[in-house]
Order: C-alpha cells, then structure tokens, then sequence
C-alpha cells in the first residue's frame, strides 16, 4: 500500500516559495476572504501542490496550465463537503469546474479556528468567506489582465476560466496567474445573484468517488510510515470499574510485541475541555508489529479490575470550571428506566412557561398523557477508531479521522507538554463520524503511547472496543400532556424530560408558541457511562416522541394529522405566544405543504395506504417525511417515504438527495432495531451480531426527495432529515398495526407485545 507521507508547513512554505510560476491564494475564512497576514502571496507550481498541502486555509492555487486547485478546511466523513465547499469557490471564481482539483487541508487552529465538521455547520458557515475568496480570486485575475493589455478592468469579462476583453484579447487563468499574485486582495467584491449560479445548484459528482470506489488509501485505517507499529488498549470491562493489577508476562513473550504497560490518559488535576471525555481514565497498551500479533497477546493478559468508586472531574469551558461528581455504581438497563420513573414523578427544573398550563389543565375536558422511552445508541462507524501519531521530544504529528481538531489541540498540547504550533495534525477521511469522532480520546491515546515508545504508533480498536468505550447516544424519556376543552380545542400542553445523563427537552421549538398555556421542564441523572453527539443531538430523540404525541393529539381532536399541525404553525405565525421561539412557522409550512403535495397525502388513490407522517425543525433547517408501511413476511417494512426538505440554497442537489436518503435509512434502521443495554455496567452488545442494524433488504424501494425552493442562504442538512424518520415510522407503525409504540427500538416493543 502507498503510504501516506508527512511534510513540515515549513518544509513545505521554502519549496514552495522557490518554485516560481502559477498563483496561491489564502484566504482567512474567519476575516471576511482577506489574505493572510503572514502570507501576501505564494508562487507555486503544479508539481510542488503535494497532497500532504500544510498551511491550513481556503486555498485557491492556479498553476500555468489552468489547474485550479481548492483546498477543503472542514474534515469529511461522507457528507462530501469535499465537492460542495469547493463548487462555493469555483462558482465565485467563474472557472470550469473540470479544472478543478481538490485536496483536503491539513489543520491550522491559530488561523482559521476548529475547522469543526459537525452539528451541519459546514455549508452555512463557509458560504460567504468561500464565495468572497472566489470573488477576490476573479477580480485580482481580471486587474492582471488589465495590467498586462492596458485596458480596463472594467472591459474585462470572464468565463468558464477565461478571461476576454472586446478587443478580441483572451488569456486563460493560467497565462495571468503569476501577474495576479503580485495585485492586493480586493477588501470588498460583490458575489453573484443566485439567479446567476452556474455550478451551485448544479449537480457535480462527488470529487472523491473514484478514490473511495477504487480503494485510495484516503482514510484513517490506511494511514502508513515505515517503522510505525500497531497498539491497542484493553479497557475495564465494565463502566464503573478501573484497572487494579495486570500480569503481561506470557503475553510479553509472544511473537512481534514490543511493550505492554499502563497508563493513565489524563493526569489526576487534569481539566477537561468541552470536548474532552474519560470513559476510563487508565488502561492498558499493547504495542507490537502487527493487528494480528497484538490481537493475540492481548488475550493472554492476565488482568484484575476493581470498583471506580466515585470520581471526581473538572470541566472548563463557555461557562467556566465545573466540578462534578461521576458516580461508581455498576448500572443495569432495567434499573435505569426504574430510576428514570421516579426522577419523572419529582419537581424538575422549569425551562420555558407561557400562560397558566396550570389552570388550563385544571379545566380541561379532556387531557391526554403518553411516556416515550429510548435506550442508549452506539454510533457504530464503519471505520473503528484509529489514530496515527509520531511524539518526539520537540514535536509531533497525529493524523487520522477526527471531526474537531481545532477542539482537540489545545487538549493534546497539555497532554504531551509540547507548544501547539509543534503540533502538526493531519486530518484524513472519515469511515463515518455522526458525532463520534468529535471526541478525540483516542488521540491523545494514540499519543500517549508513542511518547511512552518514543516511535511512531497506529492505534486501533476492534468493533467490540469500540462499541464497549461509550460515547453513546444517551438513555431518553419525555412525558407529553395535551389539555382539550370541550370543542375539541388544544389549550394546554406540557413536556416533561429527562435522561442517562442529559436532558433532551428543547424547550423553544414547535409547539412552543403556538399554544396559549405551554410548560417544559426538564431533569438529568449523573451516570458513569459517557456519552456523546449522536446525528442531530437530543433532537432525534424529541422528534420521536413530539411527532408521534401530535399524531394522538390530531386524533383526539378528529383532524387530520397534517392539518392539525398547519393550524398551529398558522397561529405561530400570526400570532406566536412568547418571543423566544427558534423557529419560522413560514418556512415550517412550507415544508408540510410541500410534503402533502408531493406525497399526495390525502388524495383519494391514496386512501387504503398505510402511511405516517412528521415534521421537525432543527439545525437551522426544516424537514419532514411520509413514510408507507406494509406487512411482509409478517413483519412491518418501510416500502416507500417522501422527503421535504427547506435547508435554504442546495449546493449540489444530487449530493444533498444522497444524504436525506442516507438519513432516512439510517432512521429506519435505529428506529426499528437501534439500542445498547448494560447489566452491570457491561454493554450487552458489543458487535453486530447482538447489535441488531439495518439489511439491505430493509431499505425502502423508494426514496423521493423534493426541496423548498428558495434564495436563503444554506443551512444544515446533515442533521435535520434525521430525526422526523423516527416519529413518522411510529405513526406509520400505528396504521400498519393497529398498535401504537412508545419505547425504542419498535421491533424490541412489538417482540414482547
């Protein structure tokens, strides 16, 4: 396999600067598309534009020969940022897109911040700064033109990566890109109307496909240099345990391993930021020259656990230093959702209160209660865990598949004592992410343990270390009230939520202001399994149980379940309760009445169609689905859904299809089989084989997917199509079964039904 090679930014910055001919641009995204401060211009060539690229920015590289090169910020991990960010900068720029390269930037933090990909920040953050550096781009190509034909810039014209004047004079970029890196960057360039959009909104395939489809080493696990060696960890077995004593003596012994010790991840004083996380704190290294020979010393460690007890841990971060006590018990799944029945039955903390719901509840003629459970959910990458590093005494690197590494940094700074600016982090492609791999532990692991061998070390954990080590989805309940008066009115409604060990209540979103008496209170219970980001954080699991709560409403109130939710997003357009609701009711609408056209909801050749339906706003964007269910071979299967969707511009419409698609299956499958239980503190599930997920043959046979068409700037979509799948399955269910399902994953429910 071809390895993956390192070069230093300054080893990089001094070819570089020697090579002579083309044009780098760098732009600081976090300033508006100026250049950097450090850097006015560098002169490259073609040649020198390695793959291993160090200085960190959103770089515009034109060589001679018209090859423009863009280098991505954000890490990728399938949601193909790698084709929509640059299509940002080839749009502004006015070049053909089939001169386009892309690579993936290695990581700056002192320049342009934590380059996080997540919370479906990517497109909605990068919009402007990439299209201001493309414009920049243009117009110092269009100032050299003029320069060299003595004309106006203003007689000049571009297209397509050619610049004309009226003379009959033309240059492609190439020919001028050399003048133009000695022009000042332009502080103010107007962008193109939307209207005017030639590649955004145009499909382009994904730039990495055939590296991906043909097996390019580009992600984490391929990742190589020579005389690296191989490292895994053996954690306590159980959360609220801790190493006591271990025996490597055999294991020592066997063939290709070099070390096996101890060590602790953080120091006892160590303060946590908001992105650090201990599973366990201390565990054991085995490293040696191959997977296979350490996956076979391992199991002949002779090691001894004991009680964690209870720990004490220091956060820092927005909201200063927080101490808190992680407690030791060893839990069990069934005492959990025991604990969580009775933490619901106390005073919680209120968190949003309009009206008297009180009163309204008091004098309701009828009132309406459901309970809605979800267990913990492993995120189940299909790339384990990996991370390269290379600790010296002066410097080192790390490179592997990470979604934060600007978050990350400062943390493995303090771990190795080493400055942050003698720490190179590479990033490669992500097999997967949905917010596990914003949790970088095992990093500074990978760290540790190459300084402890003082060479270079690839960790890797196994699928059962892995799904073992936490960072789950956390354990979720919510209790719905509806009040009715004796019209059939909605006059009250009351939310009330907690969890294993965060809450997962948004108290400010839909139906909040849009009801005149609304409470939403919420509570927690401190637990030692660590948890983590899962797709769409808390709300995957609040469009569950809000989704299927309003279909039970509708039926109470005899409307139809898509009428009744437009009634209420019209009074909360036209006259919201409150004034801190996060979400438009317009562009809400919108999406449900896009939803009920294109899927023909209620139309009368539609009429025997067992189908379900949900909506839900959340990372800036607008989603909803109807999902037709049918029996097959005894069992409920997903046969079609219909997917609305507002997330402002869509950049390339073919990838953004793909990715409601994948989350619509990916809410199929962790609706129906999703869950991670514990007895003892030991995950019952540790591999695919008890961890129930997705067939192919499970899939639905049709996924159509339609977009609001309109000028907003772009928001997420990574995120936001994800968690409506959960709740319009529950509603489909419903029809299809005759039963209604109140505690994920369904298909466990109906098996003890």
């Amino acid at each position: 396999m071809k390895n993956i090679k390192s070069q230093s930014r300054r080893d990089f910055l001094r070819s570089s600067a020697l090579a002579g001919g083309g044009l780098m641009l760098s732009f600081n995204l976090f300033a508006g598309g100026q250049r950097s401060a450090a850097k006015t211009a560098e002169k490259i060539t073609a040649l020198n534009l390695a793959e291993t690229w160090s200085e960190l920015a959103a770089y515009i590289k034109i060589t001679p020969d018209n090859i423009i090169k863009i280098l991505v910020p954000n890490p990728e991990f399938g949601q193909n940022v790698m084709t929509s960010l640059p299509m940002m900068v080839a749009e502004e720029l006015d070049c053909d897109w089939k001169n386009v390269v892309v690579e993936m930037s290695t990581h700056d933090n002192v320049k342009y911040g934590p380059q996080f990909t997540g919370g479906s920040n990517s497109m909605r953050m990068y919009w402007k700064p990439l299209r201001n550096a493309g414009a920049a781009a243009r117009q110092m190509l269009i100032e050299a033109a003029a320069q060299t034909w003595g004309v106006s810039a203003s007689e000049i014209s571009t297209k397509a990566g050619v610049l004309s004047h009226s003379s009959g004079k033309t240059a492609k970029y190439g020919e001028m890109a050399a003048k133009a890196a000695t022009i000042a960057v332009p502080k103010d360039v107007k962008l193109k109307a939307p209207k005017d959009f030639s590649i955004i909104r145009n499909s382009k395939k994904n730039s990495e496909g055939t590296k991906v489809v043909t097996g390019k080493p580009l992600f984490g696990i391929d990742y190589r240099v020579d005389g690296m060696l191989i490292a895994m960890i053996q954690h306590p077995p159980a959360f609220g345990m801790k190493l006591k004593s271990f025996d490597a003596t055999a294991a020592k012994k066997m063939a290709g391993i070099k070390d096996i010790f101890s060590f602790k991840l953080y120091d006892d004083s160590f303060e946590q930021g908001g992105f650090d996380t201990r599973t366990h704190n201390e565990m054991i290294a085995i490293v040696g020259n191959s997977t296979w020979e350490v996956m076979n010393a391992r199991k002949n460690l002779n090691i001894q656990w004991e009680a964690a007890g209870d720990v004490k841990e220091t956060m820092s971060g927005r909201g200063g230093k927080i101490e808190k006590i992680v407690p030791g018990r060893l839990e069990t799944t069934a005492n959990q959702l025991e604990l969580m029945a009775e933490f619901a039955k106390k005073p919680s903390k209120e968190l949003r209160k309009d009206g008297d719901p009180q009163t309204a509840f008091k004098n309701a003629a009828q009132i309406i209660e459901r309970t809605y459970n979800a267990p913990f959910l492993a995120h189940n990458t299909m790339e384990p865990m990996n991370f390269f590093a290379h600790v010296q005494e002066d410097k080192a690197l790390v490179a592997g598949p990470q979604q934060a590494p600007g978050w990350s940094e400062p943390t493995l700074s303090k771990i190795l004592n080493l400055p942050a600016d003698k720490i190179e982090i590479q990033m490669t492609r992500m097999g997967g992410g949905f917010g596990r791999r914003a949790y970088a532990q095992y990093m500074y692991e990978a760290a540790r343990i190459s300084q402890k061998m003082k060479a270079p070390v690839k960790l890797i954990y196994t699928r059962e270390d892995d799904m073992t080590y936490g960072i789950y989805r956390p354990m979720y309940t919510a209790t719905y009230r509806a009040a009715l008066d004796a019209n059939k009115n909605l006059i009250g409604f009351h939310v009330t939520g907690g969890g294993i060990p965060e809450n997962p209540i948004h108290a400010n979103r839909f139906p909040a202001g849009a009801v005149d008496n609304y409470l939403a209170d919420g509570w927690e219970i401190p637990s030692n399994i660590t948890i983590g980001a899962f797709r769409a954080p808390r709300s995957n699991f609040n469009a569950a149980a809000e989704q299927s709560f309003l279909d039970e409403v509708a039926e109470a109130m005899g409307k139809d379940p898509i009428q009744m939710r437009l009634d209420l997003l019209k009074r909360a357009k036209e006259n919201p309760v409150g004034k801190n609701n996060d979400y438009d009711a317009s562009r809400y609408i919108g999406v449900l009445e896009l939803l009920k056209e294109k899927s023909g909801w209620g139309k009368p050749e539609n009429a025997g169609k067992k189908r379900g339906v949900a909506a839900y706003f959340c990372h800036a964007s607008y989603a909803g689905h109807v999902v037709d269910m049918v029996m097959r071979d005894g069992q409920p299967y997903v046969e079609k859904v219909t997917s609305a969707v507002d997330c402002g511009v869509v950049i390339n419409p073919d990838a953004a299809r793909n990715m409601v698609q994948g989350a619509v299956v990916d809410g199929i499958g962790q609706s129906f089989y999703g869950e991670l239980t514990h007895t003892d503190g030991v995950p019952d599930q540790n591999n695919f084989h008890n961890y129930r997920m997705i067939r192919h043959n499970e899939a639905p046979k049709r996924i159509d997917v339609h977009f609001v068409e309109n000028d907003i700037d772009p928001t997420g979509l990574g995120e936001p199509p994800f968690p409506p799948v959960f709740g319009a399955v529950a509603n489909a269910l419903f029809k299809t079964t005759g039963k209604r399902y109140y505690n994920q994953p369904f298909m466990s429910e109906q098996s003890k039904s």
